[in-house]
C-alpha cells in the first residue's frame, strides 16, 4: 500500500484510415479536445493520507458532502478481508485546499458512510456541511465521479492532498486481480512507470486530464519486487498467473460508487446496480 504517513517517512529514508479522393476537400482539422486543469482544489490532507470531496454524477448542491480515501487509510484500522464498514461514527478532521495547494478550511466528517479493503480499497465520509456552503464560503467545488470504466491509455493526474504534489501519468491498463497480503482487489488500474507515488499519497484521486472528473483513487505500489506481501502487490491474471513489477503503482477504479448511492447522498447497498462488497 502507499503506506500513510509514519510508516511513508520510515521508508522515505529512502493515423487515419485512408487517403481521400483527389478532388476532395481537405478535411478540417479536429478540434482539440479542451483540457481541464488539474489543481489541487477540492482534495484535502488527513493525518496520515490523502483525500478529496467527492460528489456523484446526482448529488445535490445541498447534500452533505463526501471525503473519500483509501480504506487502509481508516483512522480506526484496516479493515479485515471480508470486511465492510457502514454508518460508523467520526469525527476525522480533513485540511480543505484551494487551487494553489493552500489549507483554507477544515471539515469533520461525522460518519464513515462506507470502507472496505475486499475487492477495492476505499472509504468515504459524510461531513458536517454541503457542497453549496463549501462552495459559498470557499469557492471550491467537489470533484465528481466517473460513472464509467476508464479507458487504457488515459491521461491521469494523481493529486495528493497530504504532500500537495501531483503525479502525472497514463493509465498502463487494468489488473484482473491485485493482491496485497492478505487483501485482494479487483479490476484495479495500473499507471506507467512515470506515477511514482509514496507514502502519504494513499486516498489520493486520479483525475482523468480530459474531463476533470475522478476515476480511481491510488492506493499502492510494489516497492520491494516481493511476491504478493505488504507494500508488494503482484498482479494475478485469470489463468492465476503471477506478475511482479517493482516500481509500479496502482489505484482501485471508483466508477461502480455512484451506483450504490440515492437522493441525500444516501448509501444503499441493495441497489440493482450496485457493485459494491456488502456486509
Amino acid at each position: 500500500m502507499n503506506k500513510p504517513l509514519l510508516a511513508a517517512l520510515a521508508a522515505l529514508v529512502i493515423t487515419g484510415a485512408g487517403a481521400a479522393p483527389a478532388i476532395a476537400a481537405p478535411a478540417p482539422e479536429k478540434a482539440a479536445p479542451v483540457i481541464q486543469a488539474v489543481t489541487f482544489a477540492g482534495t484535502v490532507s488527513l493525518s496520515n493520507c490523502s483525500g478529496s470531496v467527492v460528489r456523484l454524477p446526482a448529488s445535490a448542491d445541498t447534500d452533505p458532502a463526501l471525503v473519500m480515501t483509501n480504506g487502509h487509510c481508516l483512522e480506526t484500522g484496516f479493515p479485515e478481508p471480508g470486511e465492510v464498514i457502514t454508518g460508523q461514527s467520526s469525527s476525522r478532521t480533513f485540511g480543505l485546499l484551494n487551487s494553489a495547494g493552500t489549507k483554507v478550511a477544515t471539515l469533520r466528517a461525522n460518519q464513515v458512510v462506507y470502507s472496505t479493503m475486499t475487492d477495492t480499497d476505499v472509504t468515504i465520509y459524510r461531513t458536517t456541511t454541503t457542497y453549496a456552503a463549501i462552495k459559498n464560503s470557499y469557492g471550491i467545488g467537489a470533484l465528481t465521479l466517473q460513472d464509467t470504466h476508464p479507458a487504457a491509455g488515459t491521461a491521469i493526474t494523481v493529486v495528493s492532498g497530504y504532500w500537495k504534489r501531483t503525479y502525472a501519468c497514463s493509465i498502463d491498463g487494468f489488473v484482473h486481480r491485485l493482491k496485497e497480503g492478505d487483501w485482494t482487489w479487483k479490476d484495479s488500474v495500473r499507471y506507467t512507470s512515470a506515477c511514482q507515488t509514496i507514502g502519504g499519497t494513499s486516498g489520493s484521486p486520479v483525475i482523468d486530464n480530459a474531463t476533470g472528473k475522478v476515476v480511481a483513487v491510488n492506493n499502492t505500489g510494489n516497492e520491494e519486487g516481493q511476491r504478493c506481501t505488504v507494500n508488494n502487490p503482484c498482479e494475478v491474471d485469470e489463468s492465476g498467473a503471477v506478475t511482479v513489477r517493482q516500481g509500479i503503482n496502482y489505484a482501485e477504479e471508483t466508477y461502480g460508487i455512484p451506483g450504490c448511492f440515492t437522493t441525500g447522498n444516501r448509501l444503499d447497498l441493495s441497489l440493482s446496480g450496485c457493485t459494491l462488497p456488502k456486509p
